[in-house]
């Protein structure tokens, strides 16, 4: 009789049990569910829809993932991207929102295998108080005042230094062109490097090889594109800890007169070493990657558009025939204004920095939706800018666009995000425009030049010329 009982227990206690967790979760399951934005299916385990995402293609693109998913979705949706759920946006409201919500809603959040390599205090990856600090030690550095006096001095020899060797009617690559110059000019400034030299030229080539890891598969196994970079921020970090300990020497004897960031950073800062060690890292990446390629796309772009540059040149000419002294001054700079439009409509167009990793650290209610805690966010900068709704005839280059007063202005600053936004905005955005000014100054003064072999910017997904870029240039014509 026991056994029975028994039996009849085991029976009924599933249905017991069961019974029970439904009347004690009868609530959570009655609750409306979140809703959550559009979206499609979850693609391959862990990857999701990764792979797709980060496809090739054109960079005056948004690329066949973004176009197929805003098609069907809408501007917002869903999906699953770097192994975690995410909203991904190419909505302009969204993405301002996103970023001026910073350290409130939403907080950066890039993969692991990113600190990985740039470190863990680099200001890619840091949240918070610690962010604030080393992104204060950059703008402190790259100040309005140090902009006039220090920095515009530099931009300008490292530019003549560049375009004085170029041989005419002899093709070269303008992007590794473009990367020397502002790889020169950052090791300069940062840890007061002369280009040319021995220990310089070694440490831009371990900086090639370091940032073919940053944009690789993060295998970290001997052979590998991530194992070299691993090796490769080693030695760099080798060489800027050599530099720290020969400057604090100095220091100490009173004989340092090095004006650069890493000064700066020792003397009017409470970093440790291996806080210094990732910030000039990062800095160093920040600096050379993305203004050489701005730089880059500039040349590209005017290459196919005779008329910009023909009125490119003539301002340009303007300001060289009104100047008293040698060098270039503030107020020459500031008179660069269809040099600025053609900078604008190169980032709008090119997309440089085509995206941000974000994360959601409560619930966000935006626009009928709810993007739940703990998401990854993906506002799209390159889909924005390149909106038919936004901008007239969005694939075609046109900074007649950006001008105030042109008929044809149809740019909306609140709309164009090409250095991030909010508290994250771009130390180094200043520099950058002031880099690619003056360098488009004597260029367009000196050269003129045409497209030697065919070729296009691609994400890969970062943006590159898989040939280079290679141009063939011949000095200008005197009158």
């Amino acid at each position: 009789m026991s056994t029975i009982k028994d039996l009849i227990f085991l029976l009924l206690l599933p249905a017991t049990l069961l019974a029970l967790f439904i009347f004690l979760h009868l609530p959570l399951l009655k609750r409306k569910r979140p809703n959550l934005p559009p979206g499609g299916g979850r693609g391959w385990p862990f990857l999701g829809e990764t792979l797709e995402y980060l496809q090739p293609h054109p960079a005056t693109s948004s690329g066949r993932f973004m176009e197929l998913h805003v098609k069907k979705y809408g501007k917002v949706f869903r999906s699953n991207l770097f192994g975690e759920p995410t909203v991904v946006s190419a909505d302009a409201g969204l993405n301002r929102f996103i970023l001026q919500n910073e350290g409130r809603l939403f907080e950066s959040s890039y993969p692991k295998s990113i600190g990985g390599i740039l470190g863990k205090w680099s200001m890619l990856v840091l949240v918070g108080d610690m962010h604030q600090s080393m992104r204060m030690i950059s703008l402190n550095f790259l100040c309005n005042a140090r902009l006039r006096a220090v920095l515009l001095p530099e931009v300008e020899r490292q530019t003549l230094m560049v375009i004085s060797s170029w041989k005419e009617g002899v093709a070269f690559s303008a992007q590794e062109e473009a990367k020397k110059f502002t790889f020169n000019l950052m090791a300069k400034n940062i840890m007061s490097m002369e280009p040319g030299e021995e220990e310089t030229e070694k440490l831009r080539r371990e900086y090639i090889t370091f940032m073919k890891g940053v944009v690789s598969a993060p295998i970290n196994l001997p052979g590998t594109s991530y194992w070299k970079a691993l090796k490769s921020r080693s030695s760099i970090l080798g060489v800027i800890e050599t530099k720290m300990e020969e400057r604090k020497q100095r220091m100490v004897l009173g004989t340092d007169e090095e004006d650069d960031l890493l000064g700066w950073a020792l003397k009017k800062s409470s970093l440790s070493k291996e806080q210094i060690l990732d910030l000039l890292l990062s800095l160093l990446f920040a600096g050379h990657e993305t203004s050489s390629m701005a730089l880059a796309l500039a040349v590209f772009f005017l290459e196919r558009c005779p008329k910009a540059v023909r009125q490119l040149r003539e301002e340009h000419q303007n300001i060289a025939r009104k100047k008293t002294g040698r060098g270039l001054n503030w107020e020459d700079y500031k008179q660069m204004e269809f040099t600025l439009c053609v900078i604008n409509e190169t980032l709008r167009l090119g997309n440089v920095v085509r995206f941000v990793h974000r994360k959601a650290i409560r619930d966000v209610h935006y626009g009928g939706y709810v993007i739940p805690s703990g998401w990854k966010v993906l506002p799209v900068f390159a889909a924005v800018h390149l909106d038919s709704e936004l901008y007239s005839e969005p694939e075609k280059f046109n900074p007649w666009r950006w001008q105030r007063d042109s008929p044809g202005a149809t740019a909306s600053p609140c709309n164009f995000m090409p250095y991030g936004g909010g508290p994250r905005l771009c130390a180094g955005s200043e520099l950058a425009k002031l880099e690619i000014a003056v360098f488009l100054h004597h260029m367009v003064l000196n050269f003129e030049w045409e497209i030697a072999e065919e070729d296009c910017p691609f994400v890969f997904p970062f943006v590159d010329f898989p040939k280079g870029l290679l141009i063939k240039a011949c000095h200008v014509a005197t009158t």
